[in-house]
């Protein structure tokens, strides 16, 4: 069967096709900010919902090509807490035809375990940090989820918050580490993270923090994928990106652009969840709620 995952967060959207079972076909993304501004407005904007129509339009012609047989579509943080989001299912109805599920944070966490654990063959429990634009979700587990939370920091909603100066200041990076610490004391009441044998790191904010590390030339998602992270080196990396201008950012090899302005508050959040749970690495992975999405379609059937 040859189906169709689309992840839509805070910050982008994303396609996976895939044969099941079978070889993955085609992967992308486009950043379209969805959550432009629903922190402090609590609604989706106008340009923000046109954005995302555009990307998934160009997503069904990908998929009408590709033959694809099904799809599920699953949206997160930015939708779950707007006030407008049937205005977003009905776009997604009329442009994709499909209808999106505004999925719970404990389900987002679930997918996302799934996709980042199902090749990993050694190194369990498994403390999976999935670091989106509006949310956080920490997932602890072997074979099935034991425990998760969803924090509601992400790199989007950190940098609209707090960290709006190019670059910005010490005061607001205390701020934004203030707003990580208190949601982590939630997190970890419930997800005793120290207990995991293995730390296990996706989406954007991971990745690029690793193509830094590694020092490449250009985004290599092949050379990203199982690599490990040291504490050292992601305190380093988010340090770095946080003293940077915008400019600086942008000028980065490995750097995409819709994630120059976001990339410092994704760094704190990582940075902070290495540190509060003692992490000396973080296995860095490219499979994420896309792969856990693709599986999910089986079980339906």
């Amino acid at each position: 069967m040859r189906v169709a995952a689309i992840d839509c967060g805070t910050n982008s959207v994303r396609l996976l096709v895939r044969d099941l079972p079978g070889a993955q076909l085609h992967r992308e993304m486009r950043v379209v900010r969805l959550g432009q501004g629903v922190d402090a407005t609590g609604s989706l904007h106008p340009d923000a919902l046109e954005r995302t129509r555009v990307a998934l339009a160009d997503y069904a012609v990908i998929c009408a090509d590709l033959g694809v047989e099904r799809t599920r579509m699953v949206a997160t943080s930015a939708t779950r807490d707007a006030s407008n989001r049937s205005a977003f299912v009905d776009l997604v109805q009329s442009t994709l035809g499909v209808t999106p599920e505004v999925i719970s944070g404990d389900e987002e966490a679930a997918l996302s375990f799934a996709g980042a654990t199902g090749d990993l063959t050694d190194g369990a429990p498994y403390l999976v940090l999935d670091i989106g634009g509006g949310s956080t979700e920490l997932v602890l587990g072997s074979d099935t989820v034991e425990a998760s939370y969803s924090m509601d920091v992400g790199c989007v909603r950190l940098t609209e918050r707090h960290l709006v100066s190019d670059p910005p200041t010490p005061t607001q990076i205390a701020a934004a580490r203030e707003d990580i610490d208190v949601a982590l004391d939630r997190a970890l009441a419930q997800v005793p993270g120290a207990l995991a044998t293995t730390a296990v790191g996706l989406a954007g904010s991971v990745t690029t923090v690793a193509a830094l590390a590694l020092g490449l030339a250009a985004y290599d998602p092949v050379a990203i994928h199982l690599t490990r992270l040291s504490a050292e080196q992601v305190d380093d990396i988010a340090e770095r990106l946080l003293a940077m201008t915008r400019t600086e950012r942008a000028a980065l090899p490995v750097m995409h652009p819709g994630r120059v302005d976001v990339i410092g508050g994704g760094a704190l959040v990582l940075q902070s969840v290495v540190r509060r749970v003692g992490l000396a690495e973080v296995l860095v992975s490219e499979s994420d709620i896309l792969d856990g999405i693709a599986l999910s379609i089986t079980e339906e059937t």
